[in-house]
């Protein structure tokens, strides 16, 4: 008999159609044994950071719709009603049968959201070097799937030269506050669009933007950016949709790119947002390619490197969000669909 423990977890109640709501979601307390069952090749772990992620919302859906393939196999790419959700987090091994890892190992990947879990599915971990110049938390932020979804994206999709005219929106966001930041490194002019002043302050006077815009603020999006971009945008990286993409397929330069990471805008499947400005594509001969992270797994340790270093230098800052306890869960997920988090949201579920 291992130890018993109580084990609080984020239960997830019913399919939904719309924006998340807390009440998708039930704080739930149950009896939990700290050991692993016979011959399992798994892994119990105690989980210390969760991470927060817009594409969670597709997994609420009741069809086959998510992109986090291949994190998790294809038939449960939905949640499942009655079970904790799942995301990436930060644990601490606590017990073994698989001999890549061992008790006490911290590691990052796909875990549930509760404070215990047992995990079976371990080929997506990845065991973390501890440096104490780097925050553990960072692991599912800068240096997790969100960092490496700018890094690839921008580096890869976009194409980038030194000189363009880059435009970020959702800028103070998980993925977006670091692309404007790696833009300025590769000598780009960089523009982001955020929901409110203190986004706004944070863009232009701690991550270095250029300058930056309150979106809320402008009545017409299309002149806002010919205001920012008066002689037109080459990179869009895109992290709405929606308006703002209409918007910048008319300011896009020549051979420009838009690189496709989110459509955070289009809350509703009821009710999405037309796109009418596409022929823009062919007049300007723009390449507009959506895009996921999994697709270039192979450059994660040359970002690892490359990012780490970054922060190490001092060239380039990440902020998060963090909510204390497992419980602020449900309620730090729903803001993120309502601009709530400034930076990167995060959950402490545990200290180390």
């Amino acid at each position: 008999m291992g130890e018993e423990v109580e084990n609080k977890q984020v239960i997830f109640k019913g399919y939904i159609e719309d924006v998340p709501k807390e009440s998708d979601m039930e704080l739930r307390v149950s009896k939990f044994e700290l050991k692993l069952p016979p011959q399992a090749n798994a892994i119990l772990v105690k989980n210390l950071y969760l991470s927060c992620d817009p594409y969670m919302r597709g997994r609420m859906r009741d069809f086959q719709g998510s992109y986090i393939s291949p994190y998790v196999p294809s038939q449960v790419s939905i949640y499942q009603l009655g079970k904790p959700l799942e995301g990436f987090g930060v644990s601490k091994v606590i017990h073994s049968d698989n001999p890549n890892f061992k008790s006490g190992d911290l590691i990052a990947g796909f875990t549930g959201w509760e404070e215990y879990s047992l995990i079976k599915r371990t080929d997506q971990l990845r065991i973390i070097e501890t440096d104490h110049h780097i925050p553990l938390s960072f692991h599912i932020g800068l240096l997790g799937m969100p960092g490496f979804t700018a890094y690839a994206g921008f580096y890869e999709v976009c194409t980038p030269q030194k000189g363009e005219y880059v435009f970020v929106s959702a800028a103070s966001g998980a993925v977006g506050q670091l692309v404007g930041q790696l833009a300025k490194l590769h000598g780009c002019y960089v523009v982001g669009s955020a929901g409110s002043k203190e986004k706004i302050d944070l863009l232009k006077n701690k991550l270095g933007f250029d300058d930056a815009f309150n979106y809320k603020e402008e009545s017409d999006l299309d002149g806002a950016l010919k205001r920012y971009f008066p002689q037109g945008i080459d990179i869009y990286f895109d992290n709405v949709g929606g308006e703002m993409l209409d918007a910048a397929l008319l300011n896009m330069r020549i051979h420009g790119r838009i690189a496709i990471c989110g459509m955070v805008s289009q809350h509703s499947l009821s009710n999405p947002k037309g796109i009418y400005n596409l022929f823009n594509l062919i007049s300007k001969r723009i390449r507009m390619q959506g895009f996921l992270q999994s697709d270039y797994l192979h450059l994660y340790p040359r970002f690892l490197k490359d990012v780490s270093s970054y922060y190490k230098q001092g060239k380039i800052f990440y902020i998060e969000d963090m909510n204390e306890g497992l419980e602020s869960a449900p309620a730090a997920f729903v803001g993120l669909f309502h601009g709530k988090n400034v930076g990167k949201q995060v959950i402490r579920v545990a200290h180390e």
